[in-house]
Formats: structure tokens, C-alpha cells, sequence
């Protein structure tokens, strides 16, 4: 039997969609108000889901309590209250879109969760802007 777990979670975060071979003009026209110099900040919402096997013994496809171990290391306690552009190394070169930050999260999750399970990242950045990634 094959089923899909996921995990809902959020976290806050502020960035600027800018890039640096552009001049300020030019970056504004493309990405609006997202690219003004205070930066701004939004109210992530995540869903990280795996589908696998059920297993027969525990009747998980995964532990709960271990994808919640591993969303907090390597997602919240990286992005929560955080200038993205900023504090966060990896993304400092990258814009960072909710496509590039849903690519990164689904990176760093991919290096933690056993690749016999599907690993899929919905990242909303609004209620209504979101983007979902699995890993083609």
C-alpha cells in the first residue's frame, strides 16, 4: 500500500527580488515592489509531503515526529525571522523567489529523508501565491 504523509508548518521571513546586473529601474519594472531597498516580509506557509510504502510494522510511511525533527533543523531554525538575502548563505547569490526557496527547502529535506519516498514542497508565500516542487 502506497500513501502520502504530510506535514504543515509556517514560518516568517523577509527578502528582496532584485538582480544585481540590473539597475534599480530595471529591477523594479520586472519585480515590482518586491525589489524596493527596505525589503519586506511575508508569513510562509509549507506542506512537505512524502509518499511511500506503508510499513507493515508501524504503519507509517514515515515518523511524524521525525519529519518534524527535520523540518525544524533544517528549515525553521534557518528561515524563521530571517532576512533571506541576508542571513542565509546558500540563497545569498540565488534571488530568492518562492520557486528558489521552495527548491532549497526541498534540497536540504532531500538530503535527510530516505529517497524510497516522494518528497513534494508546497510553499505558499500568500494565501493565494504558492508553488509546489518535487524535484523535476
Amino acid at each position: 500500500m502506497i500513501a502520502t504523509i504530510s506535514k504543515r508548518g509556517s514560518f516568517s521571513a523577509a527578502h528582496r527580488l532584485y538582480n544585481q546586473q540590473w539597475n534599480y529601474k530595471k529591477n523594479i519594472e520586472i519585480f515590482g515592489k518586491c525589489a524596493y531597498l527596505n525589503y519586506h516580509g511575508h508569513n510562509y506557509e509549507y506542506i512537505v509531503s512524502l509518499t511511500g510504502k506503508v510499513n507493515k510494522v508501524t504503519g507509517f510511511v514515515f515518523s511524524l515526529n521525525n519529519l518534524n525533527e527535520i523540518i525544524q533543523n533544517e528549515i525553521i531554525d534557518l528561515f524563521d525571522h530571517k532576512n533571506i538575502n541576508l542571513d542565509i548563505n546558500e540563497l545569498s547569490s540565488i534571488n530568492p523567489t518562492i520557486e528558489n526557496i521552495s527548491i532549497f527547502m526541498w534540497n536540504k529535506l532531500r538530503n535527510k529523508i530516505s529517497l524510497d519516498l516522494s518528497l513534494k514542497i508546497t510553499l505558499y508565500e500568500t494565501k493565494d501565491n504558492f508553488v509546489e516542487y518535487d524535484g523535476k
